[in-house]
């Protein structure tokens, strides 16, 4: 049985779901919406436990996972509600879009923040990176939304442009601030940039397949996909939020004694 997706004009087969398949994305987007809301109170509630100069990063990070959680809760009655009518293609996937259009830049925002580099350095590395975030995501959408392969691998190498000088960013520049980090921070920063890099490249991954031959081109109920974004968000929100945590206690221990105590 399949249902008929129109988009931009191009009918596109969309499989229906079955009881099965419908309950695991179900349960899926429940658990992210727990795991989002959960992260948001700690890392809210945990900014004592730092110095003031690092609270905004967790401030930054509980803002995030809100965020996420919010549009989750949207996706969640999106997905229930078009399964219900009968009708998949109803179901809205625009709300991750909208979700990383915000979210993104704040997760990058966040790792600058905690570092507490000069003002001049992190004015220079946040414009840069929010504006190659915000272009990522809005180049990306266009061909999310799209039926034509070749529609989509275009604006899949256009999306992977500033996807690439994020990662260059991140993996080149910020080295060279990691001299001035204290020891106990150091490798929480490398953790930190390699838990982005390994979440963030299973976006550029799953939005590959519907044009290698996995799924249907227009993604939206694709089971996968959707239960892959969710993990992924987990892992690139609220796993980066509990970097950013461990390395401002870290550094808080090490600028004052008096939160020592609190770093172990």
């Amino acid at each position: 049985m399949e249902e008929t997706l129109q988009i931009a004009e191009t009918v596109v087969l969309v499989p229906a779901l079955t009881d099965g398949e419908f309950s695991l994305v179900l349960n899926m987007l429940s658990l992210t919406i727990a795991a989002m809301g959960a992260a948001t109170v700690f890392f809210f509630l945990s900014r004592g436990s730092v110095l003031p100069k690092y609270r905004p990063a967790l401030i930054v990070s509980g803002i995030v996972t809100l965020i996420a959680c919010y549009h989750y809760v949207r996706i969640f009655i999106s997905w229930d509600a078009a399964y219900a009518s009968g009708d998949m293609s109803l179901f809205n996937d625009a709300y991750r879009y909208v979700d990383w259009l915000l979210t993104v830049p704040l997760l990058l925002v966040e790792l600058v923040a905690v570092l507490a580099l000069p003002k001049s350095v992190t004015r220079s590395l946040l414009t840069r990176l929010i504006i190659a975030a915000v272009l990522m995501i809005g180049l990306g959408y266009p061909g999310e939304i799209s039926a034509d392969p070749g529609t989509r691998w275009l604006w899949w190498v256009l999306s992977m442009v500033p996807f690439l000088y994020i990662l260059y960013v991140l993996w080149i520049e910020l080295s060279k601030s990691l001299d001035r980090q204290p020891a106990a921070a150091r490798g929480l920063i490398n953790g930190a940039r390699l838990l982005i890099l390994i979440s963030w490249a299973f976006y550029p991954i799953a939005y590959a397949l519907p044009m290698l031959g996995f799924g249907d081109a227009a993604g939206s109920t694709n089971v996968g996909l959707q239960i892959g974004y969710s993990i992924a968000d987990i892992v690139a929100k609220c796993g980066l939020g509990l970097y950013i945590y461990f390395i401002a206690r870290a550094k808080s221990a090490d600028e004052d004694p008096s939160y020592a105590s609190a770093a172990h």
